[in-house]
């Protein structure tokens, strides 16, 4: 079982030794790993950090989603400015 308290995405980038991370329903958090098991050990322990921050700073801090969902993808391609 995945412990985590909010959905999370996880990106392939064009190095195959990094992957990024952040979750949609908690502004602010990402981070980077060497593999998807890697962000998963990361989020689980990084968001409990981020709440924490949040918390302190008095900002407030999302309803837990009661079935988080994780995501594996690439990174999105940026259109080149025109």
């Amino acid at each position: 079982m995945i412990e985590l308290k909010y959905s999370l995405v996880i990106e392939a980038t064009e190095d195959p030794n990094f992957f990024g991370f952040f979750s949609p329903e908690l502004e602010g958090f990402t981070g980077v790993g060497h593999s998807i098991e890697d962000c998963l050990y990361k989020a689980r322990w990084g968001m409990e950090e981020h709440l924490a921050l949040l918390e302190e700073q008095k900002i407030p801090v999302p309803e837990e989603n009661p079935n988080p969902i994780v995501v594996v993808q690439n990174t999105a391609q940026v259109a080149p400015a025109s």
